[in-house]
């Protein structure tokens, strides 16, 4: 909102000898709310700018995959070879690399089924064992199995397997600006997702006798090297996700003939794959703008499931500068698309799969809602890079990988759905195609820092909701939604700040989603305007687009591109386990009588006192209602508590005033509204008194 102009009220001095300022620290103590981040981020340097761009020595490794993998269904397992080239494009020579064992986390021993703890209930045992047994995957090893690794001349390469990490010791150093070339061959067991959980796995379906794949992590990947952290090689404990390199893609996977098959990139072989009814469908796809189009009917999948083969096809994909590939394949995918067309003018693919089970709901939705969401957050980044994006249904699921995610959402047997179903299919399908610009093109470190990409994801998810269906029924965004958690117990809170496995499970949705999604929402509407935030968002997306940010290049970045001190909020929002409740305490009107001579002007003088409870320092959103009815907006900026967490002002206006309300829209997150208002229900103020005996 803007600033009310001068004429309309005009701001004392707290300088003023009678209303000095009052201290709420001792000013001993080197703190303030207000103090710069400069100790909490790492120093600038010629690889990361104190404004938040890449410096002029920023570099990030490549790492490039040919895979050939078979998923062999009679066996629910998955055979995979592949060579990695790695470019070791940094300044420093490498004595070794690591290698990402994801899968690795349903091995036997893996350290995720004892680090969480678990217990009974002994209201629930049935319930609390279950969980356990789900937890401790005890009777299933889906762990990796290496087979082989070699240099490309076929000679051994030394390495060790640490839980969810290889470590490959090199004959000799990779020096910088040289790369390597090595294979690897393996195997896992798929895991049944709706029986022990997991992102990757099978879903099977009892009526007809099959099964839906939704398979990632399936691959050994390259961890990050980078200027932050050297190697990023933090155990994967199956909370904290993932952080991976850039990479080309060429990659052949090996199905059953009558499957339909999903993933990321280019499918390069498709005249060798589909019939021409098919072909002709897709090519109608390719030039629809307005709707979708339906490439395998539900007619065709319900047929295709009834019927089983042994025979084999092999689908050919490649994708380039993408940090990870995903999969998903069944024979009981009904398949939709549509083109949209980007603002430089190029297209793209929006394409739904999903069985008979998510009808009508996926039908209707979910391409919709994809082309809708490329749409809305190239409004707010950048173009997306990429030809498809891809909507799989699958149940209970919902997860991220370049050009392609798993959503829930299913309606009932009979095909009715409440609204809340529909809404919250549509929430997952935003959020996770949204994924696709944060982190995988934007491309933050989830092991450490999950609301990166979850938060900020979630925060522009919001905006495209909005834009969707005004009435959206959001799951993150609104200060309402965040309310219980901002009251809840601080004991269990953690700062955003935090490490994705430091946080509880049960305040992970909060912590890393909601109120990171709801400080930007607030930064956007209430602190900085919509204008100046997309400004400032867009830059930081630009910057950081096919590369590796950090918090501080995202802080740094927004404040350069604003022209504004944000440290006080990056500091109470995100470093701080604070709340927002600010009171307004008193309201009196200053009686004096005037002369000309007093060199005064004769207007309606209130002095005015606040409290800061919560902590959190926001800019004073008042709505003024004056004696004649009319009301005015005014907003005294987050500063006013730089140095007290009372502050008083007195305000000259042109009108009596009968009542004052701070954040009448209720935008803040302010978990006490009933001290927001002047007068309040118990308020005595004789002004007040004498207004309502003159009505």
């Amino acid at each position: 909102m803007a600033f009310l102009k001068m004429n309309k009220f005009i701001l004392l001095s707290t300088l003023l000898l009678f209303c000095l300022p009052s201290w709420s620290q001792n000013p001993s103590e080197n703190y303030n709310r207000f103090k710069q981040l400069k100790e909490e981020l790492p120093t600038p340097n010629s690889y990361r700018t104190a404004a938040g761009a890449p410096g002029h020595k920023y570099y990030q490794q490549q790492a490039d995959y040919n895979i050939e993998l078979e998923l062999i269904e009679s066996e629910d397992k998955i055979e995979g070879k592949e060579t990695i080239t790695y470019h070791n494009n940094s300044p420093h020579d490498l004595e070794y690399l690591w290698v990402q064992l994801d899968q690795n986390v349903r091995a036997q021993d893996a350290d995720s089924k004892l680090s969480r703890p678990t217990s009974v209930n002994p209201n629930y045992p049935k319930q609390s064992l279950r969980y356990v047994v789900r937890q401790a995957n005890y009777d299933f090893d889906g762990g990796f199995n290496i087979m082989r690794v070699e240099d490309v001349a076929g000679n051994p390469m030394d390495y060790t397997i640490n839980k969810t990490m290889m470590l490959i010791n090199l004959p000799s150093p990779l020096k910088s600006g040289a790369q390597i070339s090595f294979n690897i061959d393996w195997w896992y067991n798929i895991n049944d997702r709706m029986a022990i959980g997991g992102r990757s796995g099978y879903e099977y379906f009892e009526k007809d006798d099959n099964k839906l794949y939704t398979i990632a992590q399936f691959f050994p990947r390259m961890a990050v090297y980078d200027d932050v952290n050297g190697w990023q090689n933090k155990q994967f404990l199956g909370g904290g996700e993932f952080a991976l390199p850039f990479g080309n893609y060429d990659v052949k996977i090996t199905v059953p003939a009558d499957h339909i098959l999903a993933a990321t990139g280019d499918l390069v072989n498709e005249k060798d794959i589909f019939c021409s009814d098919i072909l002709n469908r897709l090519k109608q796809a390719r030039q629809s703008y307005d709707k979708p189009v339906i490439i395998v009917t539900q007619e065709e999948a319900i047929e295709n499931e009834a019927k089983k083969t042994n025979k084999t096809k092999t689908w050919h994909y490649k994708a380039d500068n993408v940090r990870d590939f995903a999969f998903a394949t069944s024979r009981k995918f009904i398949w939709d698309g549509m083109a949209v067309k980007q603002n430089d003018g190029s297209t793209v693919m929006a394409m739904s799969l999903y069985p008979k089970e998510g009808n009508p709901l996926w039908e209707e939705y979910s391409t919709k809602a994809v082309a809708h969401t490329l749409k809305m957050y190239s409004k707010y980044t950048f173009d997306y890079p990429y030809p498809v994006a891809y909507s799989i249904h699958a149940a209970a699921i919902g997860m991220e990988y370049p050009m392609i995610c798993f959503n829930f959402g299913r309606p009932n047997e009979d095909g009715t759905y409440s609204d809340r179903t529909k809404y919250n299919m549509l929430g997952v399908i935003i959020h996770e195609i949204g994924h696709n610009y944060f982190p995988m093109i934007v491309n933050s470190d989830e092991r450490q820092w999950g609301w990166m990409d979850e938060g900020i994801n979630t925060f522009v998810e919001y905006l495209t909701e909005r834009e969707f269906d005004p009435n959206f029924q959001h799951w993150y965004g609104p200060a309402a939604n965040l309310m219980p958690y901002m009251k809840s117990d601080k004991a269990y809170m953690t700062p955003i700040m935090s490490e994705a496995d430091n946080i509880r499970s049960f305040q992970l949705g909060n912590n890393a989603y909601g109120k990171p999604a709801t400080a930007l929402n607030i930064l956007r509407e209430y602190i900085m305007g919509p204008e100046l935030f997309d400004y400032s968002f867009a830059t930081y997306s630009n910057r950081w687009k096919f590369k590796h940010p950090t918090p501080a290049d995202f802080f740094r970045s927004m404040e350069d591109a604003s022209g504004m001190d944000l440290d006080w909020f990056w500091r109470a929002w995100f470093y701080s386990t604070d709340h927002v409740d600010i009171a307004i305490e008193d309201v009196q009107k200053v009686d004096v009588e005037l002369t000309d001579s007093d060199n005064i002007p004769n207007k309606h003088y209130y002095q005015m006192k606040f409290e800061n409870i919560g902590g959190i320092p926001m800019p004073l959103m008042l709505e003024l209602t004056y004696e004649d009815g009319s009301k005015e907006t005014m907003k005294v900026p987050a500063e006013a508590w730089k140095l007290t967490d009372n502050y008083t002002q007195v305000f000259i206006l042109d009108k009596a005033l009968v009542g004052v309300e701070f954040d009448p829209k209720k935008v803040t997150t302010d978990i006490d509204p009933s001290n927001n208002k002047w007068p309040s229900s118990t308020s005595t103020s004789s002004q007040f008194d004498n207004y309502k005996n003159k009505k």
